[in-house]
């Protein structure tokens, strides 16, 4: 027997998700994979973006095993993902509980705060926290003085700048990750929730037996999307620290930056750009691998 052929309904739904589709998929070919290819390419070759490009195979790929500025920066990058992703995972999704429980214009209220940072763009919220963190006339330092706790350095200090940049991070997209699992946890049945109840069961225990197992896939995409973002931080800290004091907050992106568009080494960065590309591919594949099969079991 033959299979059956799609009707024209069918044909017509087809054509439609894909018409949305194809300007995403453009945009990602022009934006994405075209600038991987041409690092890729441009990697190979002695180049400072103004002379032509002398052919030098992997001669940029053996100098950058022996930069200990370069591994110091992606060391730097892991620490700020070590510590940041799971800071937004954990305040993310705890806001979306909180405001979930709250009815009537108290929630939207609480949505409009949490998701301000985010919609008024990073740049502009990076400079305002550095008015709150300056050290002479910042807020956070005021308020200090009122508990007696002496004025601190926070962006100028090699021990606090890193903190203070991932604080300012975790301000600035807890509200959009929030609105993610916002969006999750209504989806849920309230039915579940019903039947917890007259079972006798605890809030506590309705989130980690209801709430938080059935959020596994959005789970998922956050902690792999905040992760890919954790290694290509750049703007904020371009804008608080540029890299300092004394190189602690010299993540990876912003050693590109400097190799790219100070000192006019395109090859090189694009070397390091490509092999950032790859540790990012890497962690990401290993993260999906792992939670794909922790859902399975």
């Amino acid at each position: 027997m033959l299979p059956k052929r799609p009707s024209a309904r069918t044909w017509r739904e087809w054509g439609t998700a894909y018409a949305f589709l194809f300007p995403n998929l453009i945009g990602l070919f022009v934006f994405v994979f075209l600038p991987i290819v041409y690092a890729l390419y441009v990697s190979l070759f002695d180049w400072n973006a103004l002379s032509p490009k002398v052919f030098v195979g992997l001669d940029n790929y053996r100098l950058l095993m022996d930069d200990s500025g370069w591994w110091r920066s992606v060391g730097k990058t892991i620490t700020f993902s070590v510590v940041y992703v799971p800071l937004l995972f954990v305040s993310s999704l705890l806001s979306a509980v909180l405001i979930h429980a709250l009815k009537g214009r108290v929630s939207g209220l609480a949505r409009t705060m949490f998701l301000m940072p985010f919609a008024i763009t990073s740049v502009n919220s990076a400079i305002i926290a550095m008015y709150l963190l300056d050290p002479r006339r910042g807020l956070i330092n005021w308020i200090l003085g009122g508990f007696r706790i002496p004025p601190q350095d926070f962006l100028g200090s090699t021990s606090q700048a890193m903190l203070c940049v991932v604080f300012v991070l975790l301000w600035i997209n807890v509200g959009y990750n929030m609105i993610i699992f916002l969006s999750a946890i209504k989806e849920i049945p309230k039915d579940y929730y019903e039947a917890a109840h007259m079972d006798g069961a605890k809030r506590g225990q309705t989130f980690f037996r209801i709430t938080f197992p059935l959020l596994k896939e959005t789970n998922t995409f956050i902690l792999i999307v905040t992760t890919i973002g954790s290694f290509q931080v750049f703007d904020q800290i371009m804008v608080m620290t540029k890299g300092g004091p004394a190189g602690a907050t010299e993540v990876s992106v912003l050693y590109i930056f400097k190799h790219a568009f100070e000192l006019l080494n395109m090859g090189y960065s694009s070397a390091m750009a490509f092999v950032l590309f790859l540790i990012i591919f890497v962690l990401s594949l290993f993260q999906l691998k792992l939670f794909s099969g922790s859902e399975g079991r």
